[in-house]
């Protein structure tokens, strides 16, 4: 069941786990190629078909080795079960399948699919129709939509019933001219959307404007309420159009402007300066003007100490304090034979290597201990009875931990991450659902639950929990918030509820954070992971080739309508785990390092942009797996010291002090 160790030295440790690793690499090297079969495939709207793959050597001859299949399609077009290699066709397009050893070396083969596109079936214009004014112009879009339900990007011909009353460019943008009824159309393939306006006469005689602040920093939202006047009182239903004049204190030349202001009256500003606020109506303009300071923000980084892992890489790591009082933590690694390693970090300028654990896995990519400090979850990936599944340990001498079980029951597929909560351990299930395994009696773990979403191809990479409500990152289909004991929809762990929904603008929801600001905003942080670590292929000095995607903040605080607000995006590098605590955002961001981002107050637009990078970290380490390779994975931050897992070099850990400056 294990591979036990005790307490040794630490160089003793590392060369049992290398002398497994090269054991593992040795036998992943017998994989030159996959192929995929059939190398193509054509089908429509509903239909099924199955592909293959087959392994070979550099002699060509087959390695007996099981696949993942999966598509890169990221509107759920295809739905492939990674096991199998079935594919369903659910909207038309080419698409990639790609079918994956499931061993170190990440070695694939690819096959296309063609799915025909089916006939279109209707035409939904972005405006309501009702009543418009005289002189008012508004932008309309059109989405087409076919008998899979699947918008397609099909041109569309606009026209107006009635040109004297209202006219429309090619554009969609339609312009009051005269009283009248009219009906807006626009055209596709034989098919036809139509809204229906009442044009009247313009009432408005008066416009004002006011700022919810005249003076704020760089980053702060400030709102501006637009009142337009007639002779019968306020006109709320006539369209305000925002518009901005700049003078920032430095003239902007950089590919984003000083400032921005949103059609609801949102602005935020980039640079400091003197910002004019204009909010107009056709024949009415108000204006309001504010200044916006530096946000000053930044602090110094002060190295503490570095728990080295050198031979293999390191995944995620757990802090946490002990039974005893004392502060430890635990670091996975990732396609290193199934190695944990645990260390006293009581004192974490001098981190000590108190034991390790070897499970049967490829990679003990997640690492999670329960609310008690008792109870360690090493999630499996990899075994080599294909059984991976959980590992569930005792830690309350973290000098001799014990497993207590492992469980595997449905879960031979892998689990990459999990999360503990309320003596429950939801487990990502195979990269398709979690699984709610009830750890009461932690000897005898067993199934209470489990939740799947329900659309084509949908998968799940991670799962974090807060007072009872679960937030799951799904990949293309975002993040899905779900009461499994702690919402208002009578969720549990036995029969888990979803609330709410959210489909990031273009993501890849890896990751994601739940944040309550005490502005009384409720965000969430949904990070991106687009590529995947990939390496030259140099067997003495692997490098990590680019990773991209960025942290989408998503305004919750209404569930039925979540509005994606602001993002964080660094040009460099992409997104990968995070943590958040006390306006804070702690984020790992691979070869961009560890990155701490003030989230206070409101939040609009690019965060990169607005001065509120608190700090910027990045670890060198000669004798890494990589050597000088900063590629962050994950932080976490314990009784004010903030601890990060570096995939080529283990832990480090930095405490963030006040910036000093200069005394005239």
């Amino acid at each position: 069941m294990k591979t036990r160790s005790t307490v040794r030295p630490a160089n003793l440790l590392l060369a049992m786990v290398a002398l497994a690793l090269a054991t593992t690499q040795a036998a992943a090297q017998d994989v030159a190629r996959v192929e995929v079969s059939p190398a193509t495939l054509s089908l429509d709207v509903g239909e099924t078909a199955t592909v293959s793959a087959t392994a070979y050597d550099a002699a060509g001859n087959v390695v007996d080795i099981p696949f993942l299949y999966f598509s890169r399609d990221g509107r759920g077009s295809l739905a492939v079960n990674r096991a199998t290699g079935e594919i369903e066709a659910h909207k038309g397009g080419e698409f990639e399948v790609l079918a994956r050893a499931l061993g170190p070396g990440r070695i694939s083969g690819t096959m296309t699919v063609t799915v025909a596109f089916p006939p279109l079936e209707r035409i939904e214009i972005s405006e309501d129709g009702g009543r418009y004014y005289v002189g008012v112009t508004l932008r309309h879009k059109a989405a087409v939509i076919d008998q899979a339900d699947d918008t397609r990007d099909v041109p569309v011909t606009w026209s107006s019933s009635d040109e004297s009353v209202a006219t429309v460019d090619r554009f969609g943008v339609f312009s009051a001219h005269a009283p009248g009824e009219v009906t807006l159309s626009a055209a596709a393939e034989g098919v036809v959307g139509q809204i229906r306006y009442e044009v009247a006469d313009n009432p408005v005689t008066s416009m004002a404007v006011e700022a919810s602040q005249t003076r704020g920093r760089t980053g702060d939202v400030i709102h501006f309420t637009p009142t337009a006047s007639g002779a019968g009182g306020a006109v709320d239903d006539i369209p305000v159009t925002f518009g901005l004049i700049s003078d920032p204190d430095v003239i902007a030349t950089a590919d984003f402007p000083p400032a921005e202001v949103d059609d609801q009256g949102r602005f935020v500003a980039y640079k400091p300066g003197v910002y004019t606020v204009t909010a107009s109506v056709p024949g009415r303009t108000a204006h309001a003007t504010v200044e916006i300071l530096p946000r000053h923000v930044a602090e110094e980084v002060e190295l503490i100490g570095h728990a080295p892992v050198r031979n293999v890489s390191t995944s995620d790591l757990w802090v946490w304090e002990g039974v005893d009082g004392r502060d430890y933590a635990i670091t996975g690694t990732h396609s290193g034979h199934g190695s944990t390693y645990w260390w006293d970090v009581t004192d974490p300028a001098s981190p000590v290597l108190t034991d390790s654990l070897i499970v049967d896995a490829r990679t003990t990519n997640d690492v999670k201990v329960s609310e008690d400090g008792e109870l360690c979850v090493i999630s499996r990936e990899g075994a080599s009875n294909r059984r991976n599944g959980i590992v569930i340990v005792d830690c309350t001498d973290p000098r001799n931990i014990e497993i207590i079980s492992t469980y595997d029951d449905e879960l031979t597929g892998g689990v990459h991450n999990l999360f503990i909560y309320d003596d429950h351990i939801y487990a990502v299930n195979n990269g398709i659902r979690f699984d709610v395994i009830n750890i009461a009696d932690p000897a005898n773990p067993h199934r209470v639950g489990r939740f799947e979403l329900d659309t084509p191809g949908h998968a799940i990479h991670d799962i974090w929990i807060v007072d009872g409500i679960a937030y799951t990152s799904n990949w293309n289909d975002g993040v899905a918030v779900i009461d499994v004991g702690g919402g208002d929809r009578g969720g549990s762990p036995e029969n888990p509820v979803e609330i709410a929904r959210f489909r990031d603008i273009g993501g890849a929801t890896h990751a994601a954070f739940p944040y309550r600001s005490p502005t009384g905003k409720f965000y969430i942080f949904m990070g991106d992971e687009i590529g995947a670590p990939a390496f030259d292929g140099q067997e003495d000095g692997r490098t990590p080739e680019f990773m991209s995607g960025y942290i989408h903040v998503v305004d919750f605080t209404d569930p039925e309508n979540p509005e994606e607000v602001a993002r964080y995006e660094i040009p460099e590098a992409g997104s990968h785990n995070m943590w958040i605590d006390d306006d804070r955002l702690y984020a790992g961001f691979y070869q961009g390092g560890l990155r701490v981002l003030d989230i206070s107050g409101e939040l609009k637009g690019n965060l990169y942009h607005q001065g509120r990078e608190i700090a910027v970290y990045k670890s060198y380490d000669p004798d890494g797996v990589v050597a000088n390779a900063p590629f962050t994975w994950g932080p976490q931050i314990h009784k004010g010291n903030l601890f990060f897992s570096e995939y080529f070099s283990g832990m480090w850990t930095v405490k963030l002090q006040p910036r000093r400056t200069l005394i005239p």
